[in-house]
């Protein structure tokens, strides 16, 4: 086996799908970044739920808005459903996995909140109740798929935003995933502090 050729067909494949989810996804991001300013201007919040490696990134964005991405800056409003413990063992112990971050969205989601719902495959059920009871709270859905979007790109409203990632590997989806979440932390800071020199 050539360890070399394979992993240097990685970085091909992967360079393949940033450059076709440019020309996909540039302009729906714009467009995701002006809505989750306005939300934080007007003093809402996002939340954001994924499970696994999408897990990992709903955290990770979220530290970036409460913390920061690259320059100093006050706290944003943010949380990562996936991140209580006890909340996660609860609700699973009691209703089912399905309703970990539905119950969640319930609790703490308020019309001109934000969901940031992220799945690779687009067909997480919890995901997909997630964003069912933020729509029966007038909140706007912006949710991070791939391949067709699945389940969840079929059942997005006008207002929502999805920047599903042209390719049908998870692997792929997730790289492109955190450039996108990235891009949304950065323009976030653009629009709030003005443009990085």
């Amino acid at each position: 086996m050539d360890l070399t050729a394979l992993i240097n067909s990685h970085f091909n494949d992967s360079i393949e799908t940033l450059q076709a989810s440019a020309a996909a996804l540039t302009e729906p991001t714009a467009a995701a970044v002006e809505l989750l300013f306005a939300t934080l201007a007007n003093n809402g919040k996002i939340l954001a739920c994924g499970n696994g490696g999408s897990a990992a990134d709903a955290q990770h964005f979220i530290a970036e808005l409460v913390g920061r991405f690259e320059r100093d800056r006050l706290p944003l409003a943010g949380i990562a459903l996936n991140t209580d413990t006890s909340i996660m063992t609860a609700v699973g112990n009691d209703y089912g996995f399905d309703s970990v971050f539905e119950r969640q969205v319930a609790a703490l989601g308020q019309t001109g909140d934000i969901l940031v719902a992220i799945s690779t495959s687009g067909n997480s059920e919890n995901v997909i109740r997630a964003i069912q009871v933020a729509h029966e709270r007038d909140m706007v859905v912006i949710a991070l798929t791939g391949k067709d979007g699945g389940k969840i790109g079929r059942m997005l409203t006008h207002t929502d935003i999805e920047l599903c990632v042209p390719h049908p590997r998870t692997m792929r989806v997730q790289e492109v995933h955190i450039v996108l979440l990235h891009a949304l932390c950065d323009g976030i800071d653009a629009l709030l502090l003005g443009e990085n020199e």
